[in-house]
């Protein structure tokens, strides 16, 4: 059975189940007062986690037929932006207009969660939160940090590799300056070794060994941007974007990254190289836009240049527990669909 967590651009959470080959909405989710910029949903623990324009964060609990949310105070005066569990489910990471990250935790003693907030790390807005595998080191945006607290039971460590005193909280690792613009999405390998970020300059990022020397290397290719991207394995990524449709990237034995295919089928374009093609059609929709307005039946648009998606893909999320590798996931987009991809389907992708 697969259940899903969708705003619809608004102040709810949607919640449909997939039963009988038929979508059917179970529940609405209303405590945000503006648009729900953040979910995440955590496997193990049956738990959701919302984040709004409205500066707040919202735990929910399934209790009986009904899901009960629990207010987390996260001292922000400016909306937050993104948000995710980490690994073991027991904190998450929320990131802000307000240039900070909140690391909430729930506090057994007092029944509730609090927020620590990590301050003056960032120049702008940190668009997007990834949680390392080992539940301690999280990367936010395209700048990295390692997460301790002087809660040390909440964050426990390996004795025979370091103290508690160690480290420090929100103390900065590496700072990655390798995109010339912002900065949409950043994921961790399945085992915390390489790190993929995508910014607005239609290129990827893959750092190894992130730390005092980190590798780092780059793909470029010549369509529209990516705005997230996800590891179905250690050496094959998935990216998507203003391009609506999947990317597939994949690295050699070499360990150098390339980009493969596209994972849907595209439309046949009108003329031209493939590459060529594309690139003109996009200049043409822009251009035709800022010269006769935007919907103007004389100019084509390039919505239908995904098989699938008929618009920018925002979101990409892997299907089944956390830290477990399947090769499914779903991407949610600006056309308001959701599609469940099944890479078991891709014959020539089973051996990345």
């Amino acid at each position: 059975m697969i259940v899903v967590a969708f705003c619809p651009n608004n102040n709810e959470v949607h919640i449909y189940r997939l039963d009988e080959d038929k979508w059917e909405k179970v529940h609405v989710l209303q405590k945000h007062d503006q648009v729900i910029s953040g979910i995440d949903w955590s496997a193990k623990s049956n738990k959701i986690v919302t984040a709004s324009h409205d500066r707040n964060s919202y735990v929910w609990n399934l209790e009986g037929s009904e899901w009960v949310p629990t207010l987390v105070i996260l001292r922000l005066n400016r909306a937050a932006l993104c948000v995710q569990w980490s690994p073991k489910e027991n904190k998450f990471a929320v990131g802000s207009g307000a240039k900070t990250v909140c690391i909430c935790y729930y506090e057994q003693e007092n029944n509730w969660w609090v927020s620590k907030l990590i301050r003056k790390r960032h120049d702008s807005s940190v668009t997007s939160v990834s949680w390392h595998p080992n539940n301690v080191d999280s990367s936010c945006n395209n700048i990295n940090r390692r997460e301790v607290p002087s809660i040390f039971h909440l964050y426990k460590r390996d004795s025979k590799k370091s103290t508690s005193s160690d480290w420090k909280f929100g103390e900065l690792i590496v700072q990655l300056d390798l995109s010339s613009s912002w900065t949409f999405g950043v994921k961790w390998s399945p085992s915390g070794n390489t790190l993929a970020y995508v910014g607005h300059n239609s290129m990827i990022y893959f750092v190894d060994d992130v730390g005092p020397s980190p590798l780092a290397q780059n793909v470029v290719f010549r369509d529209l941007p990516l705005r997230d991207v996800l590891f179905v394995s250690e050496k094959t990524v998935i990216g998507v974007g203003f391009d609506c449709n999947p990317m597939v990237f994949a690295a050699d034995e070499r360990g150098v990254w390339g980009f493969v295919r596209y994972l849907a089928e595209r439309k046949p374009v009108s003329s031209g190289s493939r590459y060529g093609a594309q690139f003109s059609e996009a200049f043409g929709k822009f251009y035709g836009q800022s010269k006769q307005g935007v919907g103007n039946d004389a100019v084509e648009t390039s919505k239908t240049r995904g098989a699938v998606h008929e618009n920018c893909i925002n979101s990409i999320i892997r299907l089944g527990e956390r830290g477990i590798l399947t090769r499914r996931f779903s991407t949610s987009g600006l056309d308001g669909r959701i599609v469940v991809w099944d890479l078991e389907n891709e014959p020539d992708l089973l051996e990345l």
